[in-house]
């Protein structure tokens, strides 16, 4: 492999990498990299050809014992040529000896049980306009009126590792809107909504019952210029696809959320929209 290099993401690079991700019809958000790189400015990689990028992968490390893949493309010139598995290794070594998870697509999943993971649920994209009116018992709110160490310590419930930083990027990104419900006080509920290439993206969507979940939903849908979303919907929450059905979205897209050892122990029951399929 005379000419190959893996060396770390340039801010172009991870406007190519996104480029990447929506011509793979992963439809990423239109920002999400700022928020990534807040993450772990140096968990993006790129393998380059004699100069030319070829092939990319995040490998984003939370806390001291969790990590993420994510991004793991090469591009179809050069498929089955070795460049992508040579950064497949490059990024789980920077995440050796860490718990790791990944999003993986349907055609790669047996290769990532050959490299360790297992499955843990598997993720429905559902798009469409969510049909019905909302629920007015529901106290939505800008998640932004509230402390942000709440909002952080609500999201740990969700994810294995603390990501403040990341949260912090991510909600209040320009063009986002993120919204809290909230109950005497307590949290009960949270979603973003970012633009994307196709429909506006959602998530994460965190909510303690469906009828929060469908409250959040709706006015969260407000904000895409057609009223179309799309939410990652893992179905390790049965109530969750029942929901988005009876709201009138339809699946359109399958990956599996896999980890390498033990499934971390999270609130499933309320987790209705994976935040991000890049980054967990």
């Amino acid at each position: 492999m005379t000419g190959f290099e893996i060396a770390g993401a340039s801010a172009a690079d991870m406007k190519l990498i996104r480029d990447w991700a929506d011509e793979e019809g992963w439809n990423p958000g239109d920002s999400d990299r700022f928020a990534f790189a807040v993450a772990d400015p140096e968990g993006f990689l790129v393998g380059r050809l004699d100069g030319e990028p070829v092939a990319c992968i995040s490998a984003v490390r939370y806390g001291a014992g969790f990590g993420f893949i994510g991004f793991y493309i090469a591009r179809p010139a050069v498929r089955g040529q070795g460049y992508g598995i040579r950064v497949w290794h490059a990024g789980m070594e920077r995440l050796d000896g860490r718990l790791v998870g990944l999003d993986g697509v349907v055609d790669q999943q047996d290769n990532y049980r050959k490299s360790g993971f297992r499955s843990a649920w598997n993720n429905f994209r559902y798009e469409g306009a969510p049909q019905g009116e909302g629920d007015a018992s529901v106290e939505i709110v800008d998640a932004a009126t509230l402390p942000f160490g709440l909002l952080a310590a609500y999201d740990r419930r969700f994810f294995p590792a603390p990501r403040d930083a990341f949260l912090s990027a991510w909600t209040a990104l320009p063009g986002r809107t993120a919204l809290a419900a909230v109950r005497d006080g307590r949290i009960e509920g949270l979603g973003v909504i970012r633009p994307s290439s196709a429909a506006h993206r959602i998530g994460p969507l965190y909510a303690a019952t469906p009828e929060v979940a469908a409250a959040l939903l709706r006015r969260l849908a407000r904000h895409a210029p057609d009223g179309m979303v799309s939410v990652d919907v893992p179905d390790a929450n049965p109530a969750a696809a029942a929901l988005f059905e009876g709201l009138g979205l339809a699946p359109a897209f399958e990956t599996a959320r896999m980890y390498t050892g033990p499934t971390p122990a999270l609130a499933l029951p309320e987790l209705f929209g994976v935040t991000s399929l890049e980054l967990g």
